[in-house]
């Protein structure tokens, strides 16, 4: 390329530069190879719809360090791939249908499974688009589906070992349904949160005499009630035990029981026993005997067991019941209580515990390889607090519910004999039973999207066969996930890789906190604070996003988003891109070897081995948000601020550091902002061929014989007075300095007229005495010295700056009344608070601020 633009376009660079990576291969990885081995499976995203924000942060942190890697000489693999997500993607298909006034049930299931399939095409090309076009290093060649036909392969093989094993079993047990799904859900699946609601307390006659009255918050499970128990220390029950009580409106006998499991303290003491509506009532049931009577069915209506009810939602049953019951005279009365309700993470139907028979995976053995190896440190858990939560799970994990009420998904490998009632569990589809019928049916069941996610690092591979891949890139060195999948994912991968390969599938993980709104909010589409990435990506192009988004993710916690810090990305961006133009603009002769002509040059680059060696720290470490601040302050502040500031006033022989510095900058800040890096790369001719192909910087060899740094400082000084007394840089000023160092003192003398150049001055000296009303600037290894008289009008300065003292003073002291007072700290939401300390903050530094000026005034 022979021009450079007066402004970057993203929109000009980005698909470009994206198709010059494929072209020239850059991601993907030769095997074998004698290199050092980076690799690491992307989090699948689900095929649900387009990507959130939560995956851009995900994704820009891997991307970060696969890039940084590959520089570092790594052969590096970051493996792509989706995930079917089967009861969400269901969920969306069905949504669709509906719509249209259609459900699966019309078009049948192979029908269903069409639309579900051409969906997940349309939605993995856009999906595939927006990784691009954030600029993800994905070796697309090796793209994986969790139900493409080898990752099935693999599925089918785990479930016939693990049964093989005893491990897997069917089994009728309490499990969270979805009515809306019409699914059972594993307990991650659903949401748990406290809610309004309330306590009814109905009384159920006894057989012989009396009452007793029993307290409960979903009074529509009482009709299939089998039992009344009571806590057999509590005595005001002693008499009861034993006895028979009536229940209401249905008529049933149901025995009164006693169960150290009943809390005497919740309601009046005597709970409803309803095995088949709640787990704890199931223990308690089967302890005792009791029936299991099935009242509410798969799609929320009541069923037959009702009664009077049967065919009504759950909820018009309730409403209907406690009138009825209130007819009866048999409601003592209603209390408000809060209730923990659990909805479907997918659709937000309430959550209705039911007795199914279901397929599990008993987890308990499976577990001390991933306790062990987490014990002994083989694999490395950043942050290392996360290790207690790992622990937590491990030590109370339960069975897992892997079957899945769907059409969608992986079909369970379970066939029946129709004959003799035989079940078959098999890799490939059996031709006819032992007992010699081919009348075989398949479970209508699918597996949880999980049961396929969790074999994610070595499916993807190749495994179970021995493939080359598998071979140079397994176990995968790191896994990069966001915290609230730590049981969902990660430790069933740890525990999978174990069992199954007898391996561990990765070195380490790397967990980030997840992204919220300033206020604190989970993102959502229903708040309206989740915004679209892709209209991120088109206002402040892929660079600045990442940019903008890793400089506000801090270590070991959630992101705060707001959309005002992608501006800073951006304008980062713009300026590395104006101080490349710069360099092309002014030397255009690319010189033959860079020479360190003075001591800026020398001092630029021993900045630059430090800066160096900071970054390279901080991305060992996967300190992305140190990393990406101390580029900031790097390129900004001491690079293009500082010393292309200087070459401005300096011959064209400088040219050479100017250009080696940038160089070694774009590759260094490449991982962050791979676009604008590569396409600088290429305009200003660094090196044949992509940056990713050049090599992580060295070391400059130099030596520093005087502070420049302080040199500048004395130039930052100059235009913070300039500021501060609102003196235009046109006009000169005269400096006076007091050195308290020589060293400093001998290098402004040698470059005085580049000083005076820099920051306009009319004169620089030592004072000979005392300088009335003068600007003060002390430094460390300096005092600067600006007098004002001729310069500013220093009485009405003074007036002016008194002022505004004063009516600092009021403000202050009114905020200062309102942050010692208790009822708007404890009542006011914590961001309002927040923002009024620190505005609090602000102005006692502006009011200390303008006193000192004050003081210099009257000086």
């Amino acid at each position: 390329m022979t021009d450079f633009p007066a402004r970057y376009d993203p929109g000009s660079v980005e698909e470009r530069v994206y198709k010059f990576w494929l072209k020239e291969g850059v991601f993907t990885p030769k095997v074998p190879t004698r290199r050092p081995v980076f690799s690491i499976a992307i989090p699948p995203p689900n095929i649900t719809g387009r990507l959130t924000m939560g995956h851009v942060l995900n994704n820009t942190i891997q991307d970060l360090i696969v890039r940084y890697k590959k520089l570092k000489g790594y052969e590096t693999l970051w493996l792509p791939g989706m995930d079917h997500a089967g009861i969400a993607t269901q969920v969306k298909v069905e949504d669709r249908l509906r719509a249209e006034g259609k459900s699966r049930g019309e078009i049948g299931r192979e029908g269903f499974l069409r639309l579900v399939w051409q969906w997940k095409e349309d939605f993995a090309r856009i999906i595939r688009n927006q990784l691009r076009r954030l600029g993800c290093g994905l070796d697309w060649t090796r793209e994986r589906f969790t139900l493409d036909e080898r990752l099935s392969r693999a599925v089918r093989l785990v479930f016939v070992r693990l049964y093989e094993k005893g491990l897997i079993y069917q089994g009728r047990y309490m499990v969270n349904w979805c009515p809306r799904c019409k699914t059972a859900l594993a307990n991650e699946q659903v949401e748990r949160n406290e809610e309004d609601g309330k306590l009814y307390y109905i009384a159920y006659p006894l057989q012989d005499d009396g009452e007793v009255v029993v307290a409960t918050t979903r009074p529509e499970t009482m009709l299939g009630d089998t039992g009344v128990a009571v806590n057999p220390g509590d005595a005001r029950f002693k008499d009861l035990v034993g006895r028979t009580a009536i229940l209401p409106i249905i008529e049933r006998k149901i025995p009164i029981i006693s169960d150290e499991y009943v809390d005497p303290d919740f309601g009046t003491g005597a709970v409803k026993v309803t095995p088949a509506h709640d787990p704890a009532d199931l223990t308690v049931g089967r302890r005792h005997n009791l029936d299991e009577i099935e009242v509410i069915g798969a799609e929320g209506r009541m069923t037959e067991a009702a009664g009077p009810y049967h065919g009504l939602d759950r909820y018009e049953c309730r409403r209907q019941l406690i009138e009825d019951l209130e007819e009866k005279k048999l409601l003592r009365k209603i209390e408000p209580y809060r209730i923990p309700i659990g909805r479907c993470e997918r659709c937000n139907t309430v959550i209705e515990p039911r007795l199914s028979l279901q397929w599990f995976v008993r987890m308990k053995p499976l577990v001390n390889h991933a306790r062990n190896a987490l014990k002994k440190g083989e694999i490395k858990v950043i942050p290392g607090r996360w290790i207690n939560l790992f622990n937590h799970w491990i030590e109370n994990i339960e069975d897992w519910c892997i079957s899945r009420q769907l059409w969608w998904g992986h079909p369970l490998p379970v066939y029946y004999c129709q004959d003799c009632n035989e079940t078959i569990v098999s890799m490939e589809v059996p031709e006819r039973c032992q007992c010699g019928s081919k009348n075989l049916i398949q479970d209508p069941d699918v597996l949880d999207t999980w049961f396929s996610s969790w074999l994610w690092p070595f499916s993807t591979l190749g495994w179970p066969d021995e493939t080359d891949d598998l071979k140079s890139f397994y176990p995968n060195s790191l896994v990069v996930s966001g915290w609230d999948i730590l049981f969902n994912w990660v430790l069933r991968m740890i525990i999978a890789g174990y069992e199954f390969t007898g391996k561990k599938p990765f070195g380490e993980v790397l967990f980030h906190g997840l992204i919220r709104d300033r206020f604190g909010r989970k993102m959502s589409k229903s708040l309206g604070n989740s915004p679209e990435p892709t209209d991120l990506l088109d206002k402040y192009g892929a660079d600045g996003l990442r940019f903008g988004l890793l400089s506000i993710t801090p270590k070991e916690q959630d992101v705060l988003f707001a959309e005002d810090y992608l501006a800073g990305g951006r304008n980062f961006v713009n300026k590395l891109w104006n101080a490349a133009r710069m360099i092309y603009l002014r030397y255009p002769e690319r010189p033959t070897e860079p020479k360190m002509v003075d001591p800026f040059d020398r001092w630029i680059a021993a900045e630059f081995n430090q800066f160096l060696i900071r970054t390279d720290r901080f991305l060992m470490n996967y300190q992305v948000n140190n990393y990406v601040k101390e580029v900031y302050d790097f390129v900004w502040h001491t690079f293009c601020d500082r010393y292309l500031e200087h070459l401005k006033y300096t011959p064209e022989i400088k040219g050479g550091v100017a250009r080696l510095i940038l160089k070694n900058i774009l590759i260094v800040a490449h991982p962050i902002i791979p676009f604008v890096t590569e396409e600088i790369w290429s305009r200003l001719d660094f090196g044949s061929g992509s940056i990713l192909k050049g090599a992580w910087p060295e070391r400059i060899e130099v030596e520093v014989e005087y502070p420049v740094g302080s040199f500048f400082e004395i130039v930052s000084a100059v235009n913070r007075a300039r500021s501060e007394w609102n003196i235009h840089p046109k006009k000169p000023v005269d400096l006076f300095i007091i050195y308290k160092d020589r060293k400093l003192e001998a290098l402004v003398q040698e470059y005085r007229v580049l000083l005076k150049e820099m920051v306009n001055l009319k004169g620089v000296d030592k004072p000979d005495g005392p300088i009335p009303k003068a600007s003060i600037q002390i430094s460390k290894g300096f005092e600067a010295y600006i007098p004002l008289e001729g310069i500013i009008e220093i009485e009405r300065e003074y007036r002016r700056l008194s002022d505004e003292v004063r009516r600092l003073e009021v403000i202050i002291e009114d905020l200062e009344k309102r942050l010692k007072d208790n009822d708007f700290i404890t009542k006011a939401p914590v961001e309002v608070v927040d923002r009024e300390r620190q505005r609090f903050s602000e102005l006692v530094e502006k009011k200390e601020r303008i006193e000192r000026c004050l003081k210099q005034l009257a000086g």
